[in-house]
This record gives C-alpha cells, sequence and structure tokens, in this order.
C-alpha cells in the first residue's frame, strides 16, 4: 500500500514558497504526486469502482443467449441489455447525445466539474496507474529519488514491473473496449491463439497504446491541453457553483509554525506546506485561485483537511464551497440558465422516453416489379408482383400476417405469413392477384399490414399501388 512517508509532513521546517505562473513554453516537468487519504478519495473509490467494474465485466454478461451489449456493426445491430436498436433508430442516438450533454452541462453548473473529478475514465484509469507506480516505485520521494539516479539493476528491476502492470492494464482496456463490438467469448480465444481478424487486432492495439500514453505519460495534458471542456466549462459556473477553492481571507499570510502552538495574530492558517500541490495530478497550487487546470478531485481538500487536523486548525482552508458562500452571501437560488440546462434535459428525456416506448417493433417497406407493371393470370386475371422487406426488432422468433386493403376481391400468393427470426431482415416477394373490371383507376392506392401473431398491437404498415392496364 502507500508508504507512510506520504502522510508525514515537516511542518515545523515548512518555509514559504513563491506561488509563480506556469510558463506553457517551458519544458514539460514529471509531476510527482503524494499519495493521500481522506473522506472525499473514499467516496471517489466508491463512484470510480462500480464504473469500472461494470466497463469490464459487462461484456461477460449473457442475455438471450447473446452478449447483453453489443454494438454488432456488421449486422447494423445495436444490443443494450433487452434492447436491440437499428440504423433507422439513428433519432434515438441524437437523444442520447443531447441527454449527456445538458446533463453535464446541468450537472457543472450546479457542482462543477464533479465529471472529471470522479468519473471521467482518464481520471479513473490514470488513478490506476498512479497506483501501480507508487506501488512498484514507492512513495514519491522514493520515486524523485530513483528517477535521479543512474541505471542499475534495482532501478531496472522497478521501472520494468512499473511497465509490465501499466501494460497488462492498458491490454485489458483495449481487449474490453474491442468486446463491447466483437463478441468477448470469441474475440478472446482468437486473440490467444493470433487467429483474430486484422481489423479486431488492430483496434486492440490501438486502444492499448493510447491507454498507455494517456494514463501513463501524458496524463495531466490530457485534461489541461486535450480535453476541449477543460476550456469551456467556466461559461456553465456561476456564483453559487461549488468549486475547489481556498480560502485567502483564513490563509493569509502564510507562515510556518509548530504543531499545537498560538499563531501570530497577523498570521494566516495555512503553514504553506505545499502539501496540496505536491498530491495534485495536475500539479498547480489551488492558493492562486481557480485555474481551468483543475479538475475537481478533491486530493488538495483531503491533504489541507490533514494538516489542519494535525496543527489544531479548523479543517476547510480549501474546500468545496461557491463564490456566495466564501462572501458569506446567501445562495440567490438556482440561476436562470441552470433552470434552462435543467429544463432542456427534462423535454429530451421525455422525447426520448416516448420515442423508445412507441417505437414499432416490426418494420415494413414494400417495393414493385419494375420489370413489367402487371403479368396476365388465367380466367382474364392480372398479377402485380411487390417485394416485401420485413425486420423483426423485437426480441422473439415471430410469425406476421400480410394483409391488403384498398381492393375488395384479390388474393394473395406467396406469403400472407412470414415467420421471421428475432433481430432478422426477410426478403420476401409476393403476388397481388385481382379482377382488372373491379378496380376503380388503372393505379390503385392499396395498403400493406404485417400483424405480429404474438401481439395483435404490433402492426407496420406501407403504402404502394396495383397497376392494372387501362380499360
Amino acid at each position: 500500500m502507500n508508504s507512510q512517508h506520504d502522510h508525514v509532513i515537516a511542518v515545523d521546517a515548512a518555509v514559504p514558497a513563491e506561488v509563480s505562473e506556469l510558463d506553457k513554453r517551458q519544458r514539460r516537468e514529471k509531476i510527482y504526486t503524494r499519495a493521500i487519504e481522506g473522506y472525499f478519495q473514499r467516496l471517489r473509490l466508491y463512484t470510480g469502482w462500480p464504473l469500472l467494474l461494470g466497463y469490464f465485466l459487462l461484456p461477460w454478461l449473457n442475455l438471450d443467449g447473446r452478449q447483453a451489449v453489443l454494438f454488432d456493426l456488421p449486422e447494423r445491430k445495436f444490443h443494450i441489455l433487452s434492447v436491440t436498436f437499428w440504423p433507422q433508430d439513428l433519432v434515438l442516438l441524437a437523444f442520447i447525445l443531447i441527454i449527456a450533454a445538458f446533463t453535464l452541462f446541468a450537472v457543472t453548473a450546479l457542482w462543477g466539474r464533479l465529471w472529471c473529478g470522479y468519473t471521467c475514465p482518464q481520471t479513473v484509469w490514470t488513478a490506476i496507474f498512479m497506483y501501480i507506480e507508487q506501488r512498484f516505485e514507492g512513495s514519491r520521494n522514493q520515486r524523485i529519488k530513483l528517477d535521479q539516479e543512474p541505471l542499475s539493476w534495482q532501478k531496472l528491476r522497478k521501472k520494468t514491473l512499473k511497465h509490465s502492470g501499466w501494460g497488462f492494464v492498458a491490454a485489458l482496456t483495449g481487449v474490453t473496449f474491442v468486446s463491447y463490438f466483437v463478441p468477448i467469448r470469441q474475440l478472446l480465444p482468437e486473440l490467444l491463439s493470433l487467429s483474430a481478424d486484422l481489423t479486431a487486432m488492430s483496434f486492440v492495439l490501438l486502444f492499448t497504446v493510447a491507454t498507455y500514453l494517456n494514463a501513463g505519460y501524458l496524463r495531466e495534458k490530457v485534461c489541461t491541453d486535450m480535453c476541449p471542456y477543460a476550456r469551456f466549462q467556466s461559461v456553465m459556473f456561476d456564483k453559487n457553483t461549488l468549486v475547489v477553492t481556498y480560502d485567502t481571507k483564513r490563509g493569509e499570510p502564510r507562515g510556518s509554525r509548530k504543531r499545537f502552538t498560538t499563531k501570530d495574530p497577523h498570521q494566516g492558517d495555512c503553514i504553506d506546506c505545499e502539501l496540496c500541490v505536491q498530491v495534485c495530478p495536475t500539479g498547480i497550487d489551488i492558493r492562486a485561485g481557480l485555474q481551468y487546470e483543475c479538475i475537481g478531485c478533491a486530493l488538495c481538500i483531503d491533504a489541507c483537511d490533514s494538516i489542519m487536523e494535525k496543527m489544531g486548525s479548523p479543517k476547510g482552508l480549501v474546500s468545496y464551497t461557491s463564490e456566495n458562500a466564501l462572501a458569506g452571501q446567501k445562495s440567490t437560488g438556482i440561476p436562470l440558465k441552470t433552470l434552462g440546462y435543467i429544463a432542456a434535459l427534462a423535454v429530451m428525456l421525455a422525447l426520448f422516453s416516448t420515442t423508445l416506448l412507441t417505437r414499432s417493433l416490426v418494420e415494413l417497406s414494400v417495393s414493385r416489379d419494375r420489370g413489367q407493371l402487371f403479368l396476365p393470370a388465367p380466367n382474364g386475371l392480372i398479377d402485380n408482383v411487390y417485394e416485401l422487406h420485413l425486420t423483426n426488432r423485437s426480441a422473439l422468433t415471430d410469425r406476421y400476417r400480410i394483409e391488403v386493403e384498398g381492393m375488395t376481391e384479390f388474393s394473395i400468393l406467396g406469403g400472407d405469413a412470414i415467420m421471421i427470426p428475432s433481430g432478422e431482415l426477410l426478403e420476401v416477394g409476393i403476388r397481388l392477384r385481382a379482377d382488372p373490371n373491379s378496380l376503380p383507376s388503372s393505379g390503385t392506392q392499396i395498403l400493406f399490414r404485417a400483424v405480429s401473431n404474438n401481439d395483435e398491437s404490433v402492426i407496420a404498415e406501407a403504402e404502394s399501388r396495383f397497376i392494372r392496364p387501362t380499360l
């Protein structure tokens, strides 16, 4: 687990340090984070691990003889638990994306970068890689010392173990991601036997390398330089938004002092131990004010609270608070902008639910034989030939009864009842035979209807025309 050195602060020897602005042109320095424990880090475990386990375990869950979550691109079917989506359901995908966007906007307006600090994959995977690094290379000071040492067998062993752990997690992540598109029970044996499809192997390699680089090396650069959310999230903030904030009035001026000693009346509570900087995964100093690099992970809050407890001072020098609360002002209620986000989210959820619940489980389209308008039949009758495209979106194999409206005297040849397995598209050719003298015009509008035998309420309709010679 973590070394005790990560939790011992030499507060007596702390000396003030200046806060300088980060020059973006300077060479990037490696950030050595110090391990810390506390309330918010336990909370991150409770939020992160369920999502992490869900990501890795969902592909192994089967439902009705198939993988429960599978985006089957060759078959153009997207299975999410008991629901199957088709390309025709593209509007539902648009709803999902809009819902996700407005959820993010509303959450950000109320609670700041909650997504970034607790559930973002970059944050979660970086935390895993940092834990592996601390496990094999030691505490922050030990890692700094190790990197400064010349190459030795001891250093090579630790680095090899660390990178092996990173590689294992990255490979597991890559395989799991691809398994959402290729069934895991098919993909894994093929990968182990090197007989997998070249496309599948390429994507596994791509996501393995991307995970290894993003969580192992780029880390905070993904959040500060690559993620667009960091750039525009402040637009959604207002004076009541909860953000990680340093209480300047209480903390300044900074200065070191002994534990449980009476501080100078003109001295603030901050002892300038810089533990808040050492635990920050993006390497910022929260005491310099709100910065777009802050991901709201609350590591600095837990670090500062642990120091305040040791110094006998109240916790909360660094805390989740709002601008109004910090200034001692009462909340003015939910701003109109935030109410707009919530209202738009409610509308999108209602539209999505309605569309999902009312969508038809069977789809029918009809095309005429364009080679011949009509064919002669015995006894002066004529035939029109049609091709029916019938899709069964339900979870069960079903038989569909074909009905036709618009003509009084006719017969259906070659497909009045069609059996279709679940999730299949079937193309069936049928003929309609009728007496041309009974038809009101040379082009009679007709309506094809497919009715489920399992549920009479499941109906699909498609229009076409019945052509007869001009009399």
